[in-house]
């Protein structure tokens, strides 16, 4: 396994490929205490391409997948339960925000973008994101839109769904699917993002949004 990881190593970078267990000790702090299988690695890919070589090196070795945001959930999903082998692909380093267009109202960013850095930077921009809840401060978009998180203004606003024009995706075999479109009325074809919100990163991994912004209340 250590060619394996060597491989990996001189894809990724050696700051994004963790494999000591005091390195990788607060990737597996799980909130529910869960019992978590140690495992081979944590990949922490810098952009889309790299997520879609790390998701093929997965493939390539038979390992499971282990999409990770915020770890602020409770459900164990964000951590290794399973005895197969596997890898965390953590989306941290992707926290950049790419785009802000004030005349359509959207804002495009990475998936690991916490969300009260979007709510923060569309109030700074005189705009308003209305995605809210409890662990805004840690939870990132990319998990908040795989799980199709609510929050306290669902109601009024509608849940993490309602929020998305566009998705950025990694499928299952390292394919990159771009539908990063930020036209309102579209009305060709399959709206496929609408899969891979509330997925959970079973059919592929969140890599890039575009965000409805609206006026601040």
């Amino acid at each position: 396994m250590q060619e394996a990881l060597d491989q990996i190593i001189a894809t990724l970078g050696h700051k994004a490929v963790l494999t000591a267990p005091r390195d990788m000790e607060k990737y597996l702090d799980d909130l529910q205490g869960v019992t978590v299988t140690q495992p081979m690695a944590i990949l922490r890919p810098a952009n889309t391409d790299q997520v879609a070589a790390a998701v093929k090196w997965c493939r390539a070795n038979n390992l499971s997948i282990v999409p990770q945001g915020g770890l602020t959930g409770l459900t164990g999903a964000a951590v290794p339960t399973a005895p197969s082998p596997s890898a965390i692909i953590a989306l941290e380093r992707m926290n950049a925000i790419r785009e802000v267009d004030l005349d359509n109202n959207s804002m495009t960013v990475d998936a690991g973008v916490v969300l009260s850095k979007v709510q923060s930077s569309a109030k700074q921009a005189g705009r308003y994101f209305p995605l809210h809840h409890g662990g805004q401060d840690s939870s990132q978009i990319g998990g908040n839109l795989a799980t199709n998180a609510g929050g306290n203004n669902a109601l009024r606003y509608g849940t993490a769904r309602d929020q998305v024009l566009g998705l950025e995706v990694v499928l299952p075999d390292g394919t990159i699917w771009n539908g990063l479109r930020k036209l309102r009325k579209n009305t060709a074809g399959y709206d496929l993002k609408h899969l891979f919100i509330g997925s959970e990163g079973t059919l592929g991994l969140i890599t890039g949004a575009v965000l409805k912004l609206g006026a601040y209340p």
